[in-house]
């Protein structure tokens, strides 16, 4: 062979080899070539995206999750309790009039000082800008002095504290101009940049009153695709994903360097029923919806043994869940026979109607279309078609249209340590979440009980009737309590805890090793 050709030809190679040496790098590289420029910087993938970062009215609770802002009570979630955070004390022994006593070591982002008259603007703020805070808070006046807040509630609420926790009530420096796009907290990270839809850039406070995180900045970005979270974990693009695909669990977990956590929350996925629906009026039939969700099988298949079944909207692990008895019960068919329907021709109908129902459903929670799909399946083996409709914000459209039968929703049920929360917003009639438009006299009466109820033990009581009514009366169908699952680079992310809440987020412990 001629040696120059030769020469030539391992030179060629050789190039060749060494280019691909550099765009290997440069791949395996980029991760860390980003972090390098941003200093100490952790990227972060939920699965819910937002085009508001107004705190008083955002519903994916970004700006707190973020870091951004903070309330003045959060939830001690070890042991169910309301902690101090931006509030250092409280006092209201007759539940009616409260006395707050906030941190005077408090600063804005933008510098100014976090004090009564501050916080009672934010207030004024959160109340104007949401009916559901207005019913939650039941706030009737607020004073403002130095650093103490006096407020009256409008009738006699135990829990008002509690309700402070709400994401909704953060405070924010409300004189500044652009809430929507840019809202000034207190909380360990300011907000650099924000792009509606996709993500945010936020960067260490300084002058944080609980101690400047580590951490240079945070990117917090939105992809409600759980395959794609899960790829962008795989390929290093970031470094905490947020519930990433449970398929994809095992190879998460095999490839070297990425920890799984799951740990159980205070959510329950149901089956909301439109109880304005003509057919749905009948509680037989919401009895045969029910009778129709195999729960079992939609845990082990959907989400591979990540959850537990559920029977009512509070695991039963909490003190305020009932214990409901096993009780033999009749098929789909069976109550729907007794609601006067019968099979003809293949159609469950009445009176020549056929039973169908339109069922809502949106792709932010990857597990709910596909129990929407497990339930259509199942309701078309019993002569029922069901039409699924694509949804992108469920609570928006919930509440302002009335052209659908059922909707796969998930809910935190007890965000706050306690049952009056969610039976409130979902089963009162001026709640934020009562989508079902139940109106139930006897357990209005139960709920608005509770609300004035001092002792844990009889608010314990209360929530078991209530939850026992909705169960017995089958105002909506409870399908399961799913697992929160995480997924991190473990090599690098430090102090990142995987909370029931899903209130607290990226937080001023979190770090890089």
């Amino acid at each position: 062979m001629n040696p120059h050709k030769y020469i030539r030809a391992s030179f060629f190679k050789l190039a060749i080899l060494l280019v691909g040496v550099i765009l290997l790098s440069a791949c395996t590289n980029s991760s860390q070539s980003t972090v390098n420029e941003k200093g100490k910087h952790i990227s972060f993938l939920y699965n819910f995206s937002t085009n508001s970062l107004d705190p008083h009215v955002d519903s994916s609770y970004v700006p707190l999750r973020a870091g951004i802002t903070e309330t003045l009570v959060k939830l001690d979630e070890d042991n169910l309790t309301i902690a101090p955070w931006l509030a250092e004390s409280w006092e209201g022994e007759d539940g009616k009039n409260w006395t707050i006593h906030l941190r005077q070591d408090v600063t804005f982002h933008n510098g100014k000082k976090m004090d009564a008259v501050a916080v009672k603007a934010s207030l004024d703020r959160a109340l104007q800008e949401s009916v559901a805070i207005q019913n939650a808070l039941k706030i009737e006046s607020i004073e403002a002095e130095g650093y103490t807040l006096n407020i009256t509630t409008k009738e006699v609420f135990p829990e008002f504290v509690s309700e402070l926790v709400n994401p909704n009530v953060s405070i924010i420096d409300v004189s500044e101009k652009d809430i929507i796009n840019k809202p000034i907290g207190t909380g360990p990270f300011a907000l650099e940049s924000f792009t509606p839809g996709s993500k945010l850039e936020v960067k260490r406070y300084a002058k944080y009153w609980d101690g400047a995180s580590n951490l240079d900045s945070v990117t917090f970005a939105f992809n409600e695709d759980a395959n794609a979270r899960t790829l962008a974990l795989k390929s290093g693009q970031v470094d905490i994903v947020y519930r990433p695909e449970v398929e994809s669990l095992e190879s998460l977990r095999a490839q070297e360097g990425i920890k799984v956590e799951s740990t159980s929350t205070f959510r329950v996925h149901q089956m909301t029923m439109n109880m304005e629906r003509k057919s749905l009026k009948d509680v037989n039939v919401r009895r045969a919806v029910d009778a129709l969700i195999d729960r079992q099988k939609i845990v082990d298949t959907i989400l591979l043994g990540y959850g537990e079944p559920a029977v009512g909207p509070f695991l039963p692990s909490l003190p305020f869940a009932p214990s409901y008895e096993k009780s033999e019960s009749m098929t789909a068919v069976t109550y729907l026979e007794d609601a006067g329907y019968s099979l003809v021709d293949g159609k469950m109908q009445k009176d020549g109607d056929p039973l169908t129902f339109t069922l809502l459903t949106y792709s932010a929670r990857a597990d709910l279309p596909l129990i929407a799909q497990v339930f259509q399946s199942d309701a078309k083996r019993i002569g029922i078609d069901v039409e699924i409709r694509q949804i992108d914000t469920p609570e928006e459209y919930m509440a302002s249209n009335r052209d659908w039968d059922l909707a796969t929703y998930s809910n935190l049920t007890a965000p706050r340590g306690d049952a009056g929360y969610y039976l409130n917003a979902t089963y009162h009639p001026t709640g934020a979440l009562n989508f079902s438009g139940a109106e139930e006299p006897e357990l209005t009466k139960i709920i608005d009980q509770l609300n004035q109820t001092v002792s844990q033990e009889e608010r314990a009581e209360l929530a078991e009737q209530a939850a026992d009514f909705v169960h017995n009366n089958v105002i909506n169908s409870f399908v399961l309590h799913p697992s929160t699952i995480v997924a991190y680079d473990e090599n690098k992310v430090k102090n990142w805890v995987t909370t029931r809440s899903e209130y607290y987020m990226i937080t001023n412990e979190l770090d890089v090793k």
